[in-house]
């Protein structure tokens, strides 16, 4: 377990080379810098797909037209491709147990100032109920700045604490050059406005959190979906989360009394970030209710996942994005997956 960071300051923006740092990230499930083993049986278990370095995992959700999630599918219940090429599955299994790497960001904005407590409140339950032992959860902030208020832990004492700690921040943010989690140092902005660093906060925690994890990974963001001021674009911050393997979900949250008559427009973003990575939207607006029952509904999809491992055709490590596939052979099923996955070198190719 890691002990608490203290809090961290992301100051984010581009500069030439910034996107170099992606090259660094191994393929996140497909490409482990790890000597090559045998495919593992039906019966091994999850974590020995990390030492084969031509297998890819893929996480997702099966439900019907109703949105119910439904268990008890075979791997002979599924086809699966990858660029439109058959794939063979090696690896099925419904997974409920399986460690759980989980994180809450949380937009810190002025536009939030209304329903922050709300989700401190509810986001703390949602950790005391589904955290189990060798899960691991996180804690960001995000506004003018990203802020990591707690380091991967499963001390559900020290996230609560996290969360009561986040506060509201509308102001211009200072710049100080601060090291990433990778240890690679982001420029400092010059110019430009800033408000809400949505995009950058994904870009971060994917690159320097979640990419440094393996296993089951998911990342939860409480927003209302409007960025501003992120040096980083949406396709950005998409392709992190894919590179490092994380299911993002994002809990709509809008004060309406916040946005008068012109009302916001973040969700069509959002719909790109979870769709592309397995997740969902799910709209609350300013409910508790509704926050609560969210937080309910992705509890339940993270606990009813299927697991298939496969080794793809393609053998090449070129960097492309490989899309992925998954169709119930039967039924009217909805698949909620990840759309693909990059094939990147390994280190030192």
């Amino acid at each position: 377990m890691k002990t608490r960071m203290p809090k961290v300051h992301f100051r984010l923006c581009l500069a030439v080379g910034v996107f170099s740092l992606a090259i660094l990230l191994s393929l996140p499930s497909a490409a482990q810098d790890a000597q090559t083993q045998a495919p593992p049986s039906d019966d091994q278990a999850t974590e020995t797909f990390k030492v084969n370095v031509e297998v890819v995992q893929l996480f997702f959700n099966v439900k019907d037209k109703r949105g119910a999630l439904i268990p008890n599918l075979t791997k002979d219940s599924f086809d699966l491709s990858e660029d439109g090429k058959p794939q063979t599955i090696k690896y099925f299994k419904a997974e409920t147990d399986l460690p759980l790497t989980l994180g809450i960001l949380i937009d810190a904005s002025g536009s939030q100032k209304r329903v922050l407590d709300m989700e401190k409140e509810v986001g703390g339950s949602f950790l005391e109920s589904i955290l189990r032992p060798k899960d691991m959860a996180s804690v960001f902030s995000f506004d003018v700045d990203v802020n990591l208020l707690q380091d991967f832990t499963g001390s559900v004492s020290r996230l609560k604490r996290a969360l009561s700690d986040v506060q509201i921040n509308a102001g211009t943010g200072a710049c100080a050059n601060l090291p990433g989690l990778g240890g690679g140092p982001i420029p400092c902005p010059s110019t430009g406005p800033r408000g809400t660093v949505l995009y950058d906060a994904v870009y971060v925690a994917s690159h320097d959190a979640f990419a440094q994890e393996v296993g089951r990974k998911a990342m939860i963001l409480l927003t209302d979906g409007e960025d501003m001021g992120s040096r980083l674009k949406i396709r950005d911050a998409v392709e992190a989360a894919q590179k490092a393997d994380t299911i993002c979900y994002v809990l709509l949250i809008a004060d309406r009394g916040f946005y008068g008559f012109g009302g916001y427009g973040g969700d069509s973003a959002m719909k790109k970030l979870t769709a592309e990575t397995g997740g969902r939207v799910i709209e609350v607006g300013d409910k508790y209710e509704k926050l609560k029952e969210a937080f309910n509904q992705i509890s339940q999809e993270l606990r009813s996942q299927y697991n298939l491992g496969y080794t793809p055709t393609n053998i090449n490590r070129d960097g492309s994005f490989r899309k992925i596939e998954i169709k119930p052979k039967q039924g009217d099923y909805k698949i909620q997956a990840r759309s693909g996955y990059y094939a990147l070198p390994r280190k030192g190719d």
